[in-house]
């Protein structure tokens, strides 16, 4: 009993650091942002084609994926400006498409802050938040936005690269604190999922497309939340149709999993078939007991001393923390070096051991292809 109670009080250590990019502050309870955009109802009504549209709610992205296959470009495009919340967030849409999209969404978004902004019915606060939204959206007008959600605090993700041209293809799965707001950030060049995305593609010489991924709602602060893994839950699901949708289009994908993010890939159920590698680095664990039970080939940068997540207790008890320490060599998970990196959001810096690590992974051939560039262009 004794050792029981040991083993609980350091689990509740775990609520005293935040599992993510954020401070000590105070957290701050979220509910996980699911189901289908903004528009669906719409989308569901529209009969101008005449045929069914693929339910946003229900259909897979490979039904997705066909439908817009039948299509011809007007009409893909048409459906676009009618829906681009819809079009912009459908996994399994051609990629150029749901960049028009978005940047329909987002301009349209824009206005309706910027009037919110405007409105002197408003509480001051409310103006200024309108004001920042607004300038945010202005900030990711002609960048090729792959997903924009502005529910709750706003997901949001990025394509750096050709999906369609690239060598291989990484999806980068960010930690706590990580919203539309905070996808990218001077101050934190390498701390945010835009900035770990551009040194991983630049780490690779530009032969890997990344996709910057702020597609769920994570913890926010100290508290419940990233301690435990209902939002990791929630996130994966959407993680699963991200990587569905995409995998056809570039082959399985290696995804980079930091802090809380690792969470939310330990619960993934995708397979070899639509994921090649899965990193993590600065990890309270993934919820699993080994790396074996994911079934694809699982990676573990060593921490460097400065990450404070290591203070963090790798252990589960009544459904708080998140389990073995993916560095243990008893998790199973093929080790990387972490020298030159500094902090627990230092991982993804310009000349640092893991980012060579990652990028080599990223990299890495798949089964059955040739073993180098070299060798592949001249099968």
């Amino acid at each position: 009993m004794q050792r029981f109670r040991r083993t609980l009080a350091a689990t509740a250590l775990a609520l005293t650091a935040v599992l993510g990019v954020g401070s000590f502050a105070a957290a701050d309870t979220q509910s996980p942002v699911t189901g289908p955009p903004p528009g669906a109802a719409a989308w569901r009504a529209d009969t101008v084609l005449g045929v069914p549209l693929p339910d946003p709610a229900g259909a897979g992205p490979a039904e997705v994926a066909a439908f817009f296959e039948r299509l011809p470009l007007d009409q893909r495009r048409a459906l676009a400006v009618r829906h681009p919340l819809v079009v912009g967030n459908l996994d399994g849409a051609p990629p150029a498409l749901r960049y028009l999209a978005n940047g329909l969404a987002l301009a349209e978004e824009r206005r309706h802050e910027l009037a919110r902004a405007a409105d002197p019915g408003l509480p001051g606060r409310d103006r200024e938040a309108a004001r920042a939204r607004a300038e945010r959206y202005a900030a990711l007008a002609g960048r090729q936005i792959l997903a924009f959600d502005p529910r709750g605090r706003g997901q949001v993700a990025e394509v750096y690269g050709d999906l369609t041209a690239a060598r291989r293809t990484a999806v980068v799965v960010p930690g706590s604190d990580v919203d539309l707001m905070t996808f990218d950030r001077a101050g934190d060049p390498y701390g945010t999922p835009a900035g770990m995305a551009r040194a991983l593609r630049g780490a690779t010489g530009g032969q890997v497309a990344v996709v910057a991924w702020a597609g769920y709602t994570t913890p926010v602060g100290v508290g419940l939340d990233a301690a435990t893994e209902g939002l990791a839950r929630a996130g994966a699901a959407r993680l699963d149709r991200l990587v569905a949708g995409l995998a056809p289009l570039t082959g399985p994908v290696a995804v980079f999993c930091h802090s809380y993010g690792s969470v939310v890939c330990g619960h993934t159920g995708a397979g070899p078939e639509r994921i090649s590698d899965l990193v993590v680095l600065g990890s309270p664990g993934t919820g699993l007991a080994r790396a074996a039970e994911l079934r694809i080939p699982v990676w573990a940068v060593q921490r460097n001393a400065e990450d404070w997540i290591g203070r963090v207790p790798f252990v589960r008890v009544a459904g708080l923390g998140h389990g073995t320490d993916p560095t243990d060599p008893a998790f199973g998970a093929r080790p990387l070096p972490s020298g030159g990196s500094h902090g627990h959001t230092g991982y993804f810096a310009p000349g640092s051991e893991s980012l060579a690590a990652a990028a080599a992974v990223a990299l890495r051939p798949m089964p059955g292809t040739a073993g180098t560039a070299e060798a592949r262009d001249a099968a």
